[in-house]
């Protein structure tokens, strides 16, 4: 048997108040057709019956674990430390896996990719009906150096979600833990530490990912929360950092200012400390920041209700019309189950 086919994935899923989805999700990690996988589910303290349902699961390659709420970043350290598999794959416990998603990318390491390569995949967003998610290729569904990956994603604001990465346990012990003292974007400033640690990401065709739409309760949604906003702009300065010591150009410092300017929005004009940090920031890169503009259509009430009352009022019309799609796929969904 070739030493790649004796690799042992284990899928790691941090949990909390998931019961409505935590079922699916496990039942698309069972069924991968790559069999030589471990299963980790850590309850993070659910206060619905999350755990219970997970328990029903439980198995010789299952295994669930619970302990007292103590945040994302801490729940998939506690369930790294419980694995032992080759390779690392997370998945958030109300997303799916195609079932071909692992060995797709485990086959790719025949082509060349070593440990220190870290894999990807195709993602797309989805509500309850899975089948209507749409795959739409972006500029980081390439193989990539970190640098480059790096500059697509913080110039063009992209990013990969969580479950579509394929880690080695050499790649996850180099990078080190996940970062308790981010709320938010805790994903996007730990693959930015694996990344460094990588020679680069190989993208995987067909293999997928299914990420799903589950509210403005989720843990990447910022909105007014100043602890958020303060992790979020924690997260980009250590951003910048780390594309800087990869490359230390005029090219990426521009990509750095662009970057700030896209998520100053978030911050403008409720948190002016933070805007104006990063202004400074900018500055010590070669540029400037601009006041966020808003989106045209509610531009013009800015005049009318001024900045804070127009941001709020866009802010909300984008919720209740997410709000609305969502519930009419849930109706849509249950009338054809």
């Amino acid at each position: 048997m070739p030493a790649y086919e004796r690799l042992m994935v284990s899928i790691l899923i941090p949990a909390f108040n998931a019961a409505p989805f935590i079922r699916d999700t496990l039942k698309s990690a069972i069924v991968q057709t790559w069999k030589n996988i471990e299963i980790i589910v850590v309850d993070d303290g659910s206060s619905d019956q999350t755990l219970s349902i997970a328990r029903q699961f439980q198995c010789k390659n299952v295994c669930v674990v619970s302990q007292k709420n103590q945040g994302a970043a801490a729940t998939r350290n506690r369930a790294f430390s419980l694995s032992q598999g080759d390779y690392v794959q997370w998945l958030d416990a109300d997303d799916l896996l195609s079932s071909d998603k692992i060995e797709r990318q485990i086959n790719a390491l025949l082509d060349g990719a070593g440990e220190k390569t870290l894999l990807s995949s195709e993602w797309a967003y989805f509500y309850y009906r899975q089948k209507k998610a749409v795959f739409s290729p972006t500029a980081l569904w390439n193989d990539l150096s970190p640098v480059e990956w790096l500059c697509r994603k913080m110039g063009q604001n992209l990013h990969m979600q969580t479950a579509t990465w394929l880690v080695s346990r050499e790649l996850t012990e180099a990078a080190g833990p996940w970062d308790t003292r981010l709320l938010g974007d805790d994903d996007g400033e730990y693959f930015c530490r694996v990344l460094l640690a990588s020679k680069g990401v190989k993208f995987v065709p067909k293999s997928r990912t299914y990420y799903r739409r589950s509210g403005f309760n989720r843990l990447s949604y910022i909105g007014r929360s100043n602890k958020k906003l303060e992790a979020q702009f924690l997260s980009m300065k250590k951003h910048i950092n780390y594309i800087r010591s990869l490359e230390d150009s005029d090219r990426i410092r521009e990509v750095c200012i662009k970057y700030l300017q896209t998520w100053m929005v978030h911050f403008y004009p409720e948190r002016l400390d933070i805007f104006m940090q990063a202004k400074e920031l900018a500055v010590s890169l070669g540029g400037d920041l601009e006041v966020p503009r808003l989106s045209w259509k509610y531009a013009w009430l800015k005049n009318v209700l001024g900045w804070h009352a127009a941001k709020q009022t866009q802010l909300v019309a984008r919720q209740l019309k997410a709000s609305m799609i969502r519930r009419a796929d849930r109706i849509l969904s249950f009338l054809e189950d």
